[in-house]
């Protein structure tokens, strides 16, 4: 019974902590736990900054494009004045409708508005597709030109 006894309040007074050990515990679990989220802000912010850097470049490549069409349509309406009167006018509508699609093209770049990188990638995905449709649209208006 006795041996017992012993045992038992051996166990108890081994298995309690001092609370000075609690609380140097507390402190260090305190201090990885800031390492920890000092490390996630830090990945955070890497990648917020990649995700505008990736728009910026998106934004210079697509102003490019859309000079890169303006061109383009200065330079059909030149050739516009060597066709046959005919011609001109369905020429000049084609070229009107492809000026607004640029010019659309172009606002809806401008208003676009960073609201993170999953928008981001929706956004990129239909601009890419409406900003080929358009280059086709060019395309085909150059073929029909050269006939």
């Amino acid at each position: 019974m006795l041996a017992a006894t012993t045992i038992t309040l051996g166990t108890m007074m081994t298995g309690c902590s001092s609370p000075a050990t609690k609380v140097e515990d507390a402190k260090t679990e305190v201090v990885e736990a800031n390492k920890d989220l000092n490390e996630a802000n830090k990945d955070l912010s890497e990648a917020n900054e990649a995700y505008k850097a990736d728009v910026e470049n998106y934004r210079k490549e697509t102003a490019d494009k859309i000079a890169a069409n303006e061109k383009s349509i200065a330079a059909f309406n030149a050739r516009i004045d060597l066709q046959k009167k005919e011609a001109k006018a369905e020429y000049k509508a084609k070229i009107a409708e492809l000026e607004k699609k640029n010019s659309d093209m172009k606002k809806k770049m401008d208003d676009y508005k960073e609201d993170g990188k999953d928008n981001w990638e929706k956004f990129k995905t239909e601009f890419n597709h409406d900003m080929e449709t358009l280059g086709a649209a060019f395309k085909d208006l150059t073929v029909k030109n050269t006939k």
